[in-house]
């Protein structure tokens, strides 16, 4: 009996050991350093890396059989994203992996489509694209509606679609090995949302993030950053962005509903300092203000 026990109390103690283990498999705490109007590499291991090139972020996964890259930034970012590749390995890129269709986060495409690399978007990306082309921009030679398993070698990226959120293309990629997902515009940890909110669904972005925050996951990429941000997340950054929206929309909505109706007095107005630590609060906050009175004032 006191055997079984002690087999017991060992057991448990290997689990608590794991569990650390897998806690600690990260280090979340560590920035991804550089110059801040210049680029960085972070090894996370097993292959993956996140890119920076200044505020913007990726992921790409070396194997046996060639790289996946994922959002290709611009030809000058994709360029050096290509040289650090090439430092780590002379396999070539198979896929090049599109978040959504903004220009800004993938029209450095162009770059490795010389070395044959397939593209992957959702289906709406590819007509988005299609509607308004971009030479740097290949068009994707994969899509999907609503799941996409894309594998190479032993690694597997899983792409999902949530609807329509931050325009009406946007995936997340899922490390489903690592509990890993690359998450762009939507979560953007410890600042207010992007100015005023351009080519998003205030009340669909909040959605996205319930469904998401429902899913299993430890860490996550993020496709903006600063230098001194960590190259990746706990998964409770997803909350507190969802949060922060659903605090925004309540304080607009109780000002609006108490009388007052001009966006410019509401930007004068309404305050949230439980967000004051976050970046660009005082030069984005009206702004963000101003975008949830159009949504409330006139449905958009």
């Amino acid at each position: 009996m006191k055997s079984l026990l002690h087999l017991a109390i060992l057991l448990a103690g290997l689990l608590v050991l794991s569990n650390v283990a897998t806690a600690q498999k990260f280090p979340i705490s560590e920035p991804m350093g550089g110059k801040p109007f210049g680029s960085s590499v972070k090894k996370l291991g097993n292959g993956v890396y996140v890119f920076r090139w200044w505020v913007y972020r990726n992921f790409f996964i070396v194997t046996d059989e060639g790289v996946i890259v994922t959002d290709p930034m611009n030809p000058k970012a994709a360029r050096i994203l290509q040289h650090e590749i090439r430092k780590i390995t002379d396999k070539p890129v198979r896929y090049v992996v599109y978040s959504h269709n903004h220009h800004d986060h993938i029209s450095g495409g162009i770059i490795f489509k010389s070395e044959g690399a397939k593209f992957i978007g959702h289906e709406n990306v590819k007509k988005e694209l299609g509607d308004h082309p971009s030479p740097v921009t290949p068009l994707p030679d994969i899509t999907f509606k609503d799941r996409y398993t894309l594998s190479l070698g032993d690694r597997k990226v899983k792409l999902e679609y949530y609807g329509p959120n931050h325009g009406d293309g946007l995936i997340i990629m899922r490390l489903p090995k690592e509990k890993i997902i690359f998450v762009v515009d939507i979560v953007t940890p410890r600042r207010v949302a992007f100015r005023m909110m351009p080519d998003f669904w205030p009340d669909e972005w909040i959605r996205t993030l319930k469904e998401i925050e429902a899913t299993d996951f430890d860490y996550v990429i993020s496709g903006h950053g600063p230098h001194t941000q960590p190259a990746i997340d706990p998964a409770n950054v997803v909350k507190e962005q969802r949060v922060y929206l659903e605090d925004l929309m309540a304080a607009v909505k109780t000002a609006m509903d108490s009388g007052t109706h001009s966006p410019d007095a509401l930007q004068k107005t309404v305050k949230i300092p439980k967000y004051e630590h976050w970046r660009s609060y005082k030069k984005w906050l009206p702004m963000n203000i101003e975008r949830i009175w159009a949504f409330y004032h006139m449905g958009w």
